[in-house]
């Protein structure tokens, strides 16, 4: 079957929201195959035909969301090859749009209950997008500087999540925007 086939794709989606809303109420290691498939209405021959363990699916959405933050870091690059900090647009900027689109997602992996093993691949995958970005290869000191960004970012975040996603995504824009400006 293909991978594009919009049943295949409709199927994955349930898979990924039934187990979001799983991981809502307990950890990605408590969660069952069984309990799966009952969440998302499939059966277990359904389950194994595209992945072979929870796990799977939990990698395959993460994937999934972290291409949608490549996509939105990389935005307001899109039409300029360099930005200058002091005249940034915030409406530009489109991290905080994907953070409020898989703002169900956010709130598991930044959740106290859960293990800091979220947070670390949340850290990785932002570091890996700045150590990849064209316009950051000048800079000296890249391991503790890259590090020292994907906190901020992450720091924004955890912020936002903190006062419950309230604040609009463009209003996030201007706050990082603002930022930037200081250094």
């Amino acid at each position: 079957m293909n991978k594009n086939d919009l049943r295949v794709l409709k199927t994955k989606q349930n898979i990924h929201l039934s187990l979001t809303n799983l991981l809502k109420k307990k950890p990605l290691t408590q969660i069952k195959i069984t309990e799966l498939c009952k969440q998302a209405n499939i059966n277990r021959v359904t389950f194994y035909f595209h992945y072979q363990e929870i796990g799977d699916v939990f990698k395959e959405l993460f994937e999934e969301i972290m291409i949608d933050l490549r996509k939105s870091y990389n935005e307001p690059y899109r039409y300029k090859e360099y930005i200058d900090r002091e005249k940034l647009d915030p409406k530009t900027v489109r991290i905080f749009h994907h953070v409020k689109k898989y703002e169900e997602f956010y709130k598991i992996i930044l959740s106290k209950e859960v293990s800091t093993e979220y947070y670390y691949m949340l850290f990785d995958e932002i570091r890996s997008i700045l150590i990849e970005d064209k316009h950051t290869a000048y800079l000296e000191e890249k391991d503790y500087l890259f590090s020292y960004m994907s906190n901020s970012i992450i720091g924004l975040i955890i912020e936002w999540y903190r006062r419950d996603f309230q604040e609009s995504a463009d209003k996030m824009n201007i706050h990082l925007v603002n930022i930037l400006k200081l250094y």
